[in-house]
């Protein structure tokens, strides 16, 4: 029985059309800037999103880290969010690496981090603080989308107090689009932008930060130090030049997956479900039978994670067949 995994969208594999279009990469050697692949990348990817130039790099985590280091120096701060994933899920890289201080936010309901509490964590000019350098937002986040007019705010709250901006944007094309924009219209409100091909957009590696080209030629260093420089790198580019091409626009097709989950999962007694905005479905499990509900459904071959708030997400491996089998071995374990 094939596996339903929605643990993430970080687990899919590439196609097979996506594994020809690496076989057949024009490679050299991305350390001396020859290699054709990866330069082509990086100059769509800007076009893209907007911004001068781009660097391809090997993870989202490391995209937001080099970012952060090309804005802050040592002893600086960045704003963000309590839940975010620059501040919560990689590991302090930027206190421990870059010796910048992270000033959490809560997050409000929506996933926006409220005006009057940005402007309000904004250290003055004096020796006692860290300078507040940077504001770091996320989008998506835990699947929701930010309000374009929100972006639009922020940022102009962030620059209007002499901060640079930076977008996490690993699902930015989910936000997109939700949003029905163009990627660009959400990059346009930011100094940098990092984002993921491999998670919805289901290549097997890699991310992108895009920015102003000094910016980036920084960002290039940062990458080196952190050991993020690869040689013929073109084989990784080329399945992210295929997930451009071919993965944006089905992502409405994880969305609608995402919300055929939600629905099939209502009205359980002993769980709650929130309306999904994309790819990600979380529910909350109460009462006897919330225990073991991890264990049931690995039993029946769906795989998902967290224990009483529990997380599924749709992406290009999982059908329709595989939610309602995802839906039908939760109804199972809270009848028994």
């Amino acid at each position: 029985m094939k596996t339903v995994d929605l643990r993430s969208d970080t687990v899919t594999r590439p196609t097979p059309a996506m594994r020809e279009a690496m076989m057949r990469a024009e490679l050299g050697d991305d350390v001396f800037g020859d290699d054709p692949t990866v330069n082509a990348l990086q100059e769509r990817v800007a076009a893209l999103l907007g911004k001068e130039a781009a660097l391809f790099v090997s993870s989202g985590t490391q995209g937001n880290l080099t970012a952060v280091m090309s804005h802050c120096q040592r002893g600086d701060e960045m704003i963000v969010g309590q839940m975010a994933h620059t501040y919560r899920w990689e590991a302090g890289g930027a206190a421990v690496l870059g010796s910048v201080q992270p000033q959490p936010i809560d997050h409000q309901p929506d996933g926006t981090l409220p005006l009057a509490a940005i402007e309000a964590a904004i250290k003055p000019d004096d020796a006692h603080f860290a300078r507040t350098r940077l504001l770091c937002l996320e989008n998506t986040l835990g699947g929701k989308a930010l309000p374009l007019a929100y972006m639009a705010e922020a940022t102009a709250l962030a620059r209007r107090r002499g901060l640079a901006t930076h977008l996490d944007g690993a699902r930015l094309f989910n936000a997109a689009v939700k949003l029905g924009v163009p990627a660009r219209d959400i990059a346009q409100h930011f100094d940098t932008v990092s984002v993921c091909f491999s998670k919805g957009l289901g290549a097997p590696v890699g991310s992108a930060l895009v920015g102003p080209r000094a910016l980036i030629r920084q960002a290039h260093k940062w990458r080196k130090m952190l050991g993020g420089a690869m040689r013929q790198a073109g084989v990784l580019a080329a399945a992210a030049m295929h997930a451009l091409d071919h993965h944006v626009e089905r992502l409405a097709d994880d969305h609608a997956l995402a919300q055929r989950l939600a629905d099939g999962l209502q009205g359980i007694p002993g769980l709650s479900v929130e309306p999904p905005q994309t790819n990600m479905v979380f529910a909350t499990a109460s009462g006897e039978r919330a225990p073991g509900l991890l264990e049931h459904l690995k039993s029946r071959g769906v795989l998902a994670t967290g224990i009483y708030q529990l997380r599924f997400v749709t992406h290009l491996d999982v059908d329709a067949a595989g939610v309602d089998r995802a839906v039908a071995a939760v109804r199972e374990h809270f009848k028994a």
